[in-house]
């Protein structure tokens, strides 16, 4: 029998949840290829010796290259200060790094994934939180940021998981109000964008956000990653990119983590972001408008409320209308019939209570199986309510 309450972090419980029938748990993709994603596939030994062939620096240039014209970033295309890593993880890691190195405190955006709270404090990085609920009104940003944070750091997540809440979803305002706050009190800005794929998934879109940062002069750090969007079995790239007057010094503690990403990771990946250019995300909108769908025909009239985010991103989140019922009860009713789902409680990491209102649903499944998986749900629902 599993003992949940020995887990320390969600990742412990997403390695758990790799060895149960139906994984609802980490927002890695676990979806079958589309036809033209099966066609890369066919290519591997050829993407393999094309690997051998051509230098180190050809692979990062067209990643790179690829991954900014997919995400509408011109100016980021041009600036030549993206890093490569293997994973988020890593990237995040550097850039903890140079915030320890630097003394600096942090408010960290909440709630989020608890492993960027787990890495801040591995180095020991002083938190403080910054309740989502503070962006949510463009016109009030400013206010509320210069009256409730003193952090030498603002981090923030966008779209945030699990919430899927934006700050560009209205325009450039409240985005433009977090930069000059951070400008004028001179504050560190760091952005997660590692979701913002699905922002161009779901028709939101993209404003030209390194345009932005460049010309307001703000300090930043901005994380960006492939590995939440492409079926790829973790073969992923993440991209750190940080302002001019700070690029030497991160830049430094990158090389001092690693050389490179394998050119065979950059020449597949790029390919298959290639894809979703031609095809216009159609491969990945689509699989999880399916998923999201059915989660939300089945779980329609139970105790489960759907949180509409800003941004439909690759997970929904859920709130448990009973006060009785928390997020850790619930989970282990899923679990005893096969289901792991993850409770709020360690993405509300400074206010875990909070978090026993809610659970994350990852939609990124083989949509037969993810209907299998939400049909158990839904049975185990109807023995707590309705």
């Amino acid at each position: 029998m599993v003992n949940l309450d020995d887990f320390a972090d969600l990742t412990q419980h997403e390695i758990q949840a790799l060895k149960t029938k139906y994984n609802l748990a980490d927002a890695h993709t676990h979806q079958r290829q589309s036809p033209s994603q099966e066609k890369i596939v066919e290519q591997l030994p050829s993407l393999w010796y094309q690997a051998e062939e051509d230098q180190q620096s050809y692979f990062e240039e067209r990643l790179t290259d690829a991954f900014f014209r997919l995400h509408r970033q011109p100016t980021a295309r041009l600036l030549g200060r993206t890093m490569l890593s293997y994973s988020a993880s890593v990237s995040t890691m550097v850039a903890a790094m140079y915030l320890k190195q630097r003394d600096m405190t942090v408010a960290l955006i909440e709630p989020c994934f608890d492993n960027l709270t787990d890495l801040l404090r591995n180095m020991r990085v002083g938190l403080t939180a910054l309740p989502e609920e503070l962006l949510r009104d463009p016109a009030r940003i400013r206010e509320r940021l210069d009256a409730e944070v003193s952090a030498d750091a603002l981090y923030l997540v966008d779209p945030n998981n699990p919430t899927g809440f934006s700050l560009l979803t209205d325009g450039r305002a409240g985005f433009e109000a977090v930069v000059r706050h951070c400008v004028e009190h001179d504050r560190l800005l760091m952005i997660d964008l590692c979701f913002a794929s699905f922002a161009l998934c779901d028709g939101t879109g993209r404003i030209d956000l390194y345009e932005l940062l460049e010309s307001s002069g703000v300090t930043y750090i901005v994380l960006e990653d492939t590995g939440k969007t492409w079926p790829v079995q973790d073969a992923k790239c993440a991209l750190l990119t940080a302002s001019r007057d700070i690029h030497d010094t991160v830049y430094n503690l990158h090389t001092s983590v690693l050389l490179n990403v394998s050119p065979f990771v950059l020449n597949l990946v790029a390919h298959y972001i290639e894809d979703s250019i031609d095809d216009g995300f159609a491969s990945v909108r689509d699989l999880l408008a399916r998923n999201a769908e059915a989660a939300r025909e089945a779980l329609d009239g139970t105790i489960l409320e759907y949180q509409r985010p800003r941004v439909t991103t690759s997970v929904s989140w859920y709130r448990i209308r009973p006060p009785e019922l928390t997020a850790t009860a619930l989970q282990r009713a899923l679990l005893d019939e096969d289901v792991y789902v993850l409770p709020g409680t360690y993405f509300y990491w400074n206010r875990p209570d909070s978090g026993e209102r809610y659970i994350r649903i990852a939609l990124a499944r083989e949509p037969r199986v993810f209907a299998a998986a939400i049909a158990r749900v839904r049975e185990v629902l109807r023995r707590h309510g309705r």
